[in-house]
């Protein structure tokens, strides 16, 4: 009995370890450059251990540089992974053959789990009609509607900033910066007033932080769930926590219940939403769009919420530590708001924010050395040859743009170490290829939410330079070190500078 025990034992490892080694030829065998892996991480060891995944993937892409090929193979655990580096090639997967990429592969379960059906993770059919239901909300107009409610929050945040600067001139941006984007997002996309400036505790910001910093499982094990998503979501994997998710659906809730009742109109994203809910219109006969349930409308507040809040809070704590770091950089971005700011009577209106072009250069850069998103992927929907190539892709086989890397090659970004925004002088943009930059994505899955994200930066940052100077102090962490778990690529010990009034 032993015997046969031992030997059934022994013809399932020595199957698992022939598997094993022809999975890890997977490459080879079809003539492409990979990096040897590891078991059982693949090339992805030290993520989320370690290190965030930028640097993991800026350290393939180096490798592959020095091999001078378009694309390069690696494993995620024992799945093959595809790297895309030729921008012409990015530009063609990711816009003219998008039919073939259309989805991200990330990780959902609509049933158990509704906040993460959302728009940025939900597939086919479903988001294509997501899409075009909601990005009539995010047009200019209707951006420009919302713009007072940032204004007035934006006031709020530079009022508590000089009462925390007559205590302490040191002070951590990261954490102010992510107060005043909760406090944005609360008052656009749900219509309350969170005030985190003098509630710092408030539920909002302590589920955005649980949501973001508090991860319900490893990078590894969400990767396994995206990799095997029907059996997990057999298995009722959720990607949410239960409380956050509750949370806010509860808000979502009451707050359409509130203003149904009421009869209340606010002018706001939420706003939209509900008249997509009861009529499929965003105005009293206007064009049909389609009805959203309200599963939707809490699964696009919730990413509303989550995309908005880490993102900008993080782009604009790094364009500050940047412009601490680079005084004469400051000094211009300064400057050019104040320019500006003459010109529309001292006021940071919505079209004084699109005047500024020296501080967007600064966003820009900002957005070149640390993308919030360091990586893009896509899963091929169907079998797909690679042009002048023999390579042929199958459905499910996934691939991946490494957006940080290609930001800090000095072949698109001479001494790319070094803050310059004058890289981003139009006629500088003119010379350089377009897909070698790539901070929002691209093609028809391009972030919806851009424009509204860049409004909230310029008008915090300009209202900031405007009032306050920055620079390095004892705390501050040169170079920023960034978070291990966090999927943003957010720092990891906050952005610590001194602050004074001007």
């Amino acid at each position: 009995m032993l015997l046969e025990v031992a030997g059934i034992v022994l013809a399932i490892v020595v199957s698992c370890y022939v598997w094993l080694k022809r999975r890890y030829r997977f490459w080879k065998d079809r003539n492409v450059a990979y990096i040897v892996p590891e078991f059982p991480y693949g090339n992805f060891k030290a993520l989320g251990k370690v290190e965030h995944i930028a640097p993991i993937t800026q350290r393939h892409y180096e490798h592959f540089k020095r091999l001078n090929v378009p694309y390069g193979g690696v494993f995620m655990l024992t799945s093959p992974l595809l790297y895309i580096f030729d921008t012409k090639l990015i530009k063609t997967l990711l816009v003219k053959d998008f039919q073939y990429f259309p989805n991200r592969g990330v990780y959902f379960n609509e049933r158990d789990d509704p906040l993460s059906a959302h728009m940025f993770a939900i597939e086919g059919q479903k988001w294509r009609a997501l899409r075009a239901k909601l990005s009539p909300t995010f047009t200019s107009g209707r951006i420009k509607t919302t713009f007072p409610l940032v204004t007035e929050v934006c006031r709020r945040f530079c009022d508590h900033l000089l009462e925390e600067v007559q205590r302490s001139n040191e002070v951590e941006v990261h954490d102010l910066l992510s107060r005043f984007t909760i406090d944005v997002i609360g008052a656009c996309a749900f219509g309350i007033e969170c005030n985190s400036f003098r509630e710092p505790d408030n539920e909002f910001r302590r589920y955005g932080k649980i949501a973001f910093d508090k991860l319900r499982h490893s990078p590894l094990v969400v990767y396994l769930m995206k990799a095997f998503r029907a059996h997990a979501n057999a298995l009722g994997m959720k990607q949410l926590h239960d409380d956050v998710s509750s949370f806010f659906l509860n808000v979502v809730k009451d707050t359409i219940e509130y203003r149904e009742r009421e009869k209340i109109v606010r002018n706001d994203f939420m706003d939209l939403l509900v008249k997509l809910k009861n009529t499929g219109r965003l105005e009293d006969g206007g064009e049909e769009i389609g009805r959203l349930t309200f599963e939707e409308i809490a699964a696009q507040a919730f990413i509303f919420f989550t995309a908005g809040y880490d993102t900008s809070s993080t782009a604009m704590s790094y364009t500050l530590y940047e412009l601490a770091l680079n005084q004469a950089a400051q000094e211009k971005a300064r400057q050019c708001v104040k320019d500006t700011l003459q010109k529309y009577g001292g006021q940071v209106t919505y079209e004084a924010t699109h005047d500024m072009p020296y501080l967007e250069q600064c966003i820009s850069e900002t957005l070149r050395k640390h993308p919030p998103v360091a990586i893009l992927e896509r899963n091929a929907d169907k079998d797909y040859r690679l042009p002048d190539s023999g390579l042929l892709l199958r459905r499910g086989q996934k691939i991946m743009v490494p957006i940080y890397a290609m930001h800090r090659d000095p072949e698109h970004f001479p001494e790319p170490d070094e803050y310059r925004p004058e890289r981003f002088d139009p006629e500088e943009v003119a010379k350089r290829d377009s897909h070698c930059y790539l901070p929002f994505g691209e093609g028809p899955r391009i972030c919806i939410g851009m424009r509204f994200g860049s409004i909230q930066a310029k008008v915090g940052l300009a209202n900031l330079l405007n009032r306050f100077r920055f620079s390095v102090c004892d705390r501050t962490q040169i170079p920023v070190q960034y978070s291990r778990t966090n999927f943003i690529l957010g720092p990891a010990n906050g952005v610590w500078l001194r602050a004074e009034t001007l």
